[in-house]
C-alpha cells in the first residue's frame, strides 16, 4: 500500500497544477433534428433539465443538461455515429436506484465489476451514444 492520501477518484494521489483543472461539461453528438427525442431521455428518464444555451449557439440547434454538478453539452453532428466505445464516466451517489430507473423506462444496464474500488454499469442513451455510470465501493484498490 503506498502512503499517500486516496483521492476524491477512489485511487492513486491527486495531483494539484498550477492551472486549476475542473470539468465543465461534456459534449455529446446527436443527429439533427433529435433534440425531442433527447429530452425524453436526458430529462425525463434521467432527471436532469434543460438550461438555455445562449442564443448565438442555440442558432445550431441541440441541447444543453445539468443536473447537480454534471453538465452535458448534446451538440449536432450532420455525419452523426452514435460513440459506442468513448463515453461520459459519470458519478452517482445511488447507482442502484439510477439502474432501477433506468431499467423501468426500458433502457438496458449492462454491470461491470472490472473497476477495482467501485461498482459501475453502462447504458446507451436513446440515440445509442454509451454511458457508463458509476459509485465508489468504499475499498481502496491496491494497484
Amino acid at each position: 500500500m503506498t502512503d499517500y492520501e486516496i483521492s476524491d477518484q477512489g485511487y492513486g494521489p491527486d495531483h494539484e497544477s498550477p492551472f486549476g483543472y475542473g470539468l465543465h461539461h461534456v459534449q455529446i453528438a446527436i443527429p439533427p433534428g433529435s433534440e425531442d427525442e433527447c429530452r425524453r431521455f436526458y430529462v425525463d428518464v434521467l432527471g436532469m433539465i434543460e438550461i438555455q444555451k445562449p442564443p448565438v449557439l442555440a442558432a445550431r440547434g441541440g441541447l444543453w443538461v445539468r443536473a447537480d454538478t454534471l453538465e452535458i453539452h448534446l451538440g449536432v453532428e450532420q455525419d452523426f455515429r452514435p460513440a459506442r466505445k468513448a463515453h461520459p464516466g459519470i458519478r452517482v451517489a445511488d447507482l442502484d436506484g439510477l439502474a432501477k430507473r433506468l431499467t423501468g423506462n426500458d433502457v438496458e444496464v449492462t454491470w461491470d465489476d472490472n473497476f477495482p474500488g467501485h461498482r459501475r454499469f453502462y447504458a446507451f442513451d436513446n440515440l445509442g451514444n454509451r454511458l457508463e455510470f458509476l459509485q465508489r465501493d468504499g475499498s481502496r484498490p491496491e494497484w
